[in-house]
């Protein structure tokens, strides 16, 4: 599970808006607004340009570079590091590929106008999303975002009118809808194996290898990530949403930080938390120490570059200053009237998910128990244990039976290669799971967790329709009716 890191400063306001805007040139953004940058009809490639270069878009470099390079040109990349955006260049060269033209991220609107991309991938910190989609938009680009779409309420707000007034296209990368296992899951939903779907139990865990590693990055910092009720759980509420083919209406939730404390650091023998691993006194006796050092690609894309921003990866996972959870339940109510029990937890001895479907006809039960690593690019990976996966059905008054599990490569379990080629082919294959996902998709998947936010804050249960307005409804597949007939279970004696 790798996630995007970038500065905590990496953003752009309103104000430089407008005076990139005036640098760029009125006439050049004039064009774009009004025509967009449209793609030669006789152009062999789409041009991209990638704004925050941290280790999430690794994979959308490599995809451009190798996997799609016949169909897919990276011709910009703009940062507020001049180091990674150095390296940028370099993995282009490696490739063999032209290297993009880089800009520092105040330059946004003038990477536009001269690199004339047809597409922007946005990677940056959560809570800047929005600035550069909504950018984007305005000066004639589609844009491909990185989940969560944005972190809270207001932002999702602006994103939703922009794309509503620009018409752009707006794609939100959910690889876990694209992994084989959940993708069953879907196709058994879909087919009524267990009737109508009425309540769903769901609980993830995290443990403390991926589980801390949220709180020692931006992450830990709920205005720049929503928290890991936005920035994780995001995935899981949108494949609750696509699975189910519905939107939340109502949550009710509770959340707690209790294990990433400077009190557990005491209580687990070390003498204080301290601002960083690398300069941490006690990192011998540390079980949570990260060596940036001991892992090239984090010591070349971070360690080597906190000159330019003065963003350490590895701060203390117990320090004071962190406002995320590490421990949350939240109770949902679907607009099809399924209810939802969902939690999360971040210090778990194992990593992975239980999720039960209760059904008119029976009872569907999935489980993926994943081995955590760090991988060569230093993000943390997940692989399926050969073991650790099954998905059950519970006919009604009739014998269990196991499905087999389909088996995905490479990473998310195989839901980034499908992903991707959704992504970057010209040519789409039809897809009867309706799994790409848009700004409607991306806005139902946060507002769970936006609301369970503001759950934790007020105590109160949040409607979904006070936080945004106009959203449309995302495209699912149809799923069985509630009100069909439902065959009667057999007498028992």
């Amino acid at each position: 599970m790798r996630d995007c890191d970038s500065n905590q400063k990496s953003h752009i306001t309103r104000r430089q808006f407008a005076r990139t805007t005036a640098a760029a040139g009125v006439g050049a953004l004039l064009c774009g607004r009004r025509f967009g940058w449209a793609r030669n009809a006789a152009a062999e490639k789409t041009r991209y340009a990638i704004v925050g270069v941290g280790s999430r878009a690794a994979m959308y470099q490599d995809a451009i570079h190798k996997t799609f390079s016949q169909h897919a040109e990276l011709v910009a990349c703009c940062d507020i590091n001049l180091g990674r955006l150095k390296l940028a260049q370099e993995n282009a060269r490696a490739a063999g590929r032209n290297q993009p033209r880089i800009f520092e991220a105040r330059d946004f609107d003038r990477m536009l106008a001269e690199a004339r991309p047809d597409v922007v991938i946005v990677t940056t910190i959560d809570g800047f999303h929005h600035e550069y989609i909504c950018r984007a938009m305005e000066l004639g680009c589609d844009v491909i975002t990185e989940k969560p779409m944005t972190v809270d309420a207001d932002k999702c707000s602006q994103i939703i009118d922009a794309q509503r007034r620009t018409k752009r296209k707006c794609t939100v990368t959910f690889n876990y809808r694209y992994t084989p296992p959940r993708t069953q899951v879907k196709d058994l939903l879909m087919d009524g194996v267990i009737g109508d779907v009425l309540s769903v139990d769901f609980h993830w865990m995290l443990n403390t290898i991926h589980g801390a590693d949220y709180f020692r990055r931006w992450h830990s910092q709920k205005r720049l990530s929503g928290g890991l009720m936005v920035h994780k759980a995001t995935h899981h509420f949108d494949l609750v949403n696509w699975w189910l083919s519905a939107i939340p209406v109502t949550v009710q939730a509770t959340g707690k930080r209790e294990f990433y404390t400077p009190q557990m650091a005491r209580r687990l023998g070390l003498q204080s938390h301290h601002e960083r691993c690398h300069t941490c006194p006690e990192k011998a006796q540390c079980g949570f120490e990260l060596d940036l050092a001991a892992v090239p690609d984090l010591k070349r894309l971070y360690l080597d570059n906190e000159q330019y921003d003065g963003y350490f990866r590895d701060r203390c996972v117990f320090r004071p200053d962190i406002d995320i959870e590490d421990t949350m339940n939240v109770l949902v109510v679907y607009d099809n009237g399924v209810t939802l029990c969902y939690s999360l937890n971040a210090f778990n001895s194992w990593e992975g998910y239980y999720i039960i479907f209760n059904g008119t006809k029976g009872r569907l039960e999935h489980k993926i128990e994943e081995q955590v690593y760090i991988s060569g690019d230093g993000t943390v990976q997940g692989a399926i244990k050969g073991d650790g996966a099954y998905i059950r059905i519970f006919p009604l008054r009739g014998p269990a039976y196991e499905v087999g599990v389909q088996e995905g490569r490479g990473g998310h379990g195989g839901g980034d290669a499908a992903m991707l080629g959704d992504i970057f082919l010209p040519e789409k294959q039809p897809d009867k799971y309706l799994r790409a996902a848009d700004q409607r998709a991306g806005a139902y998947s946060i507002l769970t967790g936006v609301a369970a936010n503001r759950c934790f804050a007020t105590g109160q249960p949040v409607q979904i329709a006070s936080l945004v307005q106009n959203i449309g409804y995302p495209d699912y597949p149809p799923m069985p009716t509630h009100d069909g007939p439902v065959p009667m279970p057999k007498k028992t004696r």
